[in-house]
């Protein structure tokens, strides 16, 4: 019969639960629904708790407590359910069994908001700073009270410590980042109302809300001093949560704390019981429900999204509150900035600036890429993400003063070369302005194609003056060492006519080109007009056309071929008069005695 009983009233409060209605008596106690692991340093769900949970139809909403470990987050929860000790959340001081990970009270508190019936959770979260922890631990405790919450009550006592806001902002920082990660980058992270709640005496003449006002306003920094930025980034992360932020104080409820789980209201300080009434309030006032891409959670909505929220935090490398969000982007970014610099040093120097732009653009944009899919949180990083920008232009800043020495470097060979080349064809044996002006066009050719960088321009105009001063120098020196060769090839052809070859016609020929030389040009032709004249055209065609062509360069095998040409005549002066006797091919003078007799 007893087993019968048992079993209608567990069908009768599942019933209860599932249409939203007030649990049942046997329910009124706090569950666990986050615990540590062993190791306290990640979080694990506990299903006692998340059943409760997940028999909720109607919308959820959440009221969480955080704070320092031993301020009197579990007694406060119960003074706003209305629960003492021995009934509510454990107080550490009366029980042996105190808040570790995160605990809800299995009764929600039915409440109508903006016309629809909510089922309010109470949460109680374990403090943080307590012995035996590591950092990490706590934050993720901090983080997910945060993205969990409709109404975040940060308990504090006495007054606002730096450290405490830190803390916050970092918190804000991993739950909008965690948030991101399940949901998608795309959907900003929805703050919880954030409530300070003050717990003191006296206030010195200030509000509460003064106070917070106070340590949350920027400090002016006009001297630019690293410390006081930190600061105002911390301040600065908690401004998506400053237009729902609150402040309210609560005066101690009796100065013997160890006994206050034994005080009824009537024991309690007036002035406390006032204010805790007004509290209620407030919390009823500002509470709305969770609400996740627009959408309202149920029961068990809340619990898959708490899942989600849970394994992305295990999930990811989370860093301590003392070194916030910059020290763990500190790895990111000089993975990052590595690969930037990998990339920018494959780059082959030098290059031109449009080419060195680009790759440095290209190089900049996967970088920011990397950072931007591996950076973690959202305020702090955007400094992070700043510094590596001024990173990545340092290491530009080097390279461009590398590619303008490698551009130099190059420049400078090939100007020296090209210098070479023309003093070299400023001594031409033959001159001959076709070849100088071959010579001319290779060397600017090679130079365009080759010299690159921001040297080019400089070296280019370096480059046409040298070489225009050398083309005019050449142009000023070749008709007279032209005629001079001209005059010398006369008196050689004079010699071979006369004395090798002993062909009449050739000495003949290369006397009137002399005497033509010596006297014709230089009574009518002045040395300014000799370029000009046309006969002097022609002159100065067949002389390029035989010392510079396509089958032969004459100045470089002009002493072979007059050593071969010395030698051929030599062999025919000696062997072929022998061979082929008075037959010889070339008419020479005849010294032999004449067949007529002489006359006296």
């Amino acid at each position: 019969m007893g087993n019968w009983k048992c079993a209608l009233i567990l069908c009768i409060s599942l019933d209860f639960i599932a249409s939203g209605s007030p649990f049942p008596n046997n329910l009124q106690q706090a569950f666990p629904i986050v615990e540590p692991d062993p190791g306290h340093t990640k979080l694990r769900l506990a299903r006692e708790g998340l059943d409760v949970i997940e028999k909720i139809t109607t919308p959820v909403a959440v009221v969480a407590v955080i704070g320092p470990y031993r301020s009197g987050k579990s007694f406060l929860l119960n003074q706003l359910l209305s629960l003492s000790c021995s009934e509510g959340f454990g107080v550490g001081h009366m029980r042996d069994t105190k808040t570790k990970g995160i605990w809800i009270w299995g009764t929600p508190v039915d409440l109508n908001i903006n016309g629809v019936r909510t089922s309010v959770f109470y949460l109680d979260t374990e403090g943080f700073e307590s012995v035996g922890k590591s950092n990490v631990y706590d934050d993720r405790i901090f983080a997910l009270a945060t993205v969990l919450s409709s109404v975040l009550i940060y308990n504090l006592p006495e007054t606002i410590r730096e450290a405490d806001i830190s803390r916050l902002s970092f918190a804000v920082e991993l739950a909008e980042e965690f948030y991101g990660r399940v949901k998608g980058q795309d959907i900003a992270f929805e703050p919880a109302k954030l409530l300070w709640l003050i717990q003191r005496d006296f206030l010195q003449g200030k509000s509460v809300q003064e106070m917070v006002n106070e340590a949350l306003q920027l400090v002016p920094n006009t001297d630019g001093d690293k410390n006081i930025n930190q600061v105002n980034q911390i301040r600065e992360s908690l401004a998506m949560m400053g237009e729902n932020s609150t402040a309210f104080s609560l005066p101690q409820p009796h100065l013997q704390r160890t006994k206050l789980c034994d005080m009824k209201d009537d024991e309690l300080d007036p002035t406390y019981v006032l204010k805790r009434d007004q509290l209620k309030q407030l919390v009823a006032s500002i509470i709305l429900p969770k609400i996740v891409q627009g959408k309202t959670l149920n029961g068990k909505e809340f619990v898959s999204f708490l899942e989600q929220i849970l394994e992305a935090l295990n999930k990811g490398e989370i860093p301590s509150t003392g070194s916030l969000v910059e020290i763990f982007n500190k790895g990111i970014l000089e993975r990052c900035l590595k690969l930037y610099s990998d990339m920018i040093s494959r780059v082959s120097l030098p290059l031109s600036e449009n080419s060195l732009q680009q790759s440095h653009k290209r190089s900049r944009e996967l970088a920011m890429k990397a950072f931007d899919e591996q950076h973690f949180g959202r305020h702090h990083a955007k400094r992070s993400a700043v510094q590596l920008e001024e990173e990545i232009e340092k290491i530009y800043k080097n390279v461009v003063l590398a590619n303008e020495y490698q551009s130099s470097k190059l420049c400078e060979s090939l100007y020296t070369s090209c210098e070479d080349k023309m003093d070299q064809l400023q001594v031409l044996r033959l001159p001959s302005m076709a070849k100088f002006n071959a010579g001319f066009l290779q060397c600017n050719q090679s130079f365009e194609q080759k010299c690159v960088g921001p040297s080019k321009i400089n070296y280019e105009q370096r480059l046409m003056k040298m070489m225009g001063k050398s083309k005019s120098l050449f142009i000023k020196e070749y008709n007279q060492r032209l005629f001079n060769w001209l005059v010398s090839f006369s008196l050689v052809m004079v010699v071979i006519g006369r004395f090798i070859i002993k062909f009449i016609l050739i000495e003949i020929g290369a006397w009137i080109m002399f005497i033509f030389l010596e006297t014709y040009t230089r009574m009518f032709w002045s040395a300014e007009a000799l370029y000009y004249n046309p006969i002097w055209h022609v002159i100065v065609a067949t002389w390029e056309n035989l010392v510079y062509n396509p089958v032969l360069d004459l100045d470089r095998w002009a002493i072979q071929i007059m050593i071969m040409g010395a030698l051929v005549l030599l062999y025919y002066r000696c062997y072929g008069k022998r061979k082929q006797g008075s037959g010889y091919v070339l008419p020479l003078f005849n010294t032999s005695s004449s067949t007529r007799p002489r006359s006296d």
